[in-house]
């Protein structure tokens, strides 16, 4: 298959939102409160207008949107049609218990629209932040990756919905016969876990267990490449994994990017001369080297010309559009909007 045989395929668009939120004059999420109502109007707007997810981060510590089941259910109480997901949530932070039941509830407001992407993390606000929560991880998992890991692993078991926990004899109210499950469990949602995967290998882990694959804006720096180039690579390793293993699903990958099609003066103002031609590369602590992808933004023809060369957003079927939100839910629609409306089509993606 040639590259542009492989863009020219429809791919799920959707937003990824970090969330934002600064007490200053010039920002239109000045709280928390403005973010969380926002973030719920932004994705009804998307969905309005075509989009097929909205996608929040995680991040604690930080004036960031933090816990995202409550935003999750009250995106998924006032829309219908999008996918709602995250990108990611950090597992060390997790009980996996309340994680399940949160996922479920959570899921079943939304009929079945939850797309949870979780991972490690990345590098935090504060020094060993799940440590407050009150977990602690092994001596020789000084970062916490393989407590999360682990975490994830037995989410995992839990959405099965098998039966694990000793009925009491004399409960409240009845039970069913046998072990008891974590409730609501919601059917289908083991389907729609994806691991955020920053390197080669965690990608083959997240094929090995049965997990969707995201891989973002940065990357471990495997090669020296270009971020598309390594992110291609990176998604075909996990799809001869995959191939290994009979889940009984296909598995979906996506990428994220910052993609601006200026197609208004307002654009102009905000993002010409912003887009990067090329990645960067860089140390995200002191031993892990990276590749941080550069941004898009350009008028409609030159940007289509661009992402033609993007390998790793042809390999992927799903892309998510990081998106200023401090700039407001009616300019964050326009940029949806406009890479829907001016780019997609030209891609073969709509």
């Amino acid at each position: 298959m040639t590259l542009n045989e492989t863009v020219s395929t429809r791919k799920s668009i959707g937003f990824l939102s970090f969330g934002h939120w600064t007490p200053h004059p010039e920002s239109g999420t000045r709280s928390a409160s403005d973010v969380l109502h926002q973030s719920i109007d932004l994705a009804q707007a998307a969905e309005e207008v075509g989009a097929d997810g909205a996608y929040f981060r995680v991040h604690h510590f930080a004036r960031q949107l933090a816990s995202p089941f409550p935003l999750l259910a009250a995106v998924g109480a006032r829309t219908k049609r999008i996918e709602i997901g995250t990108g990611v949530i950090d597992m060390r932070y997790e009980n996996p218990m309340y994680f399940v039941e949160d996922a479920g509830a959570a899921d079943l407001i939304s009929d079945g629209r939850l797309q949870l992407g979780v991972s490690r993390g990345s590098p935090e606000q504060v020094i060993d932040g799940w440590k407050y929560f009150g977990y602690q991880a092994a001596d020789d998992d000084p970062d916490g990756a393989e407590a999360a890991r682990q975490k994830t692993l037995l989410v995992l078991q839990l959405l099965e919905g098998q039966g694990f926990a000793q009925p009491n004899p004399g409960p409240m109210f009845p039970n069913p016969p046998g072990l008891l499950r974590l409730e609501p469990h919601s059917e289908g949602l083991r389907q729609r876990i994806w691991w955020g995967a920053g390197s080669d290998a965690t990608a083959v882990w997240a094929a090995e267990h049965g997990m969707n694959m995201m891989t973002s804006t940065l990357k471990w720096d495997e090669s020296g490449e270009p971020l598309h180039v390594q992110q291609a690579t990176q998604i075909r390793k996990f799809r001869e994994e995959w191939a290994k293993h009979d889940w009984g699903f296909e598995p979906r990958v996506s990428v994220s990017r910052s993609i601006f099609a200026l197609t208004n003066d307002m654009d102009r103002r905000y993002f010409l001369g912003s887009g990067e031609r090329s990645d960067s590369f860089g140390y995200i602590d002191e031993s892990t080297r990276a590749v941080f992808g550069r941004s898009y933004a350009a008028e409609p023809d030159e940007l289509i010309a661009q992402l033609r060369q993007d390998e790793a957003i042809a390999e992927a079927d799903s892309l998510l559009l990081t998106v200023p939100n401090q700039l407001g839910v009616e300019y964050n629609t326009h940029v949806i909007e406009a890479i829907l409306t001016h780019v997609a089509p030209a891609l073969g993606w709509r």
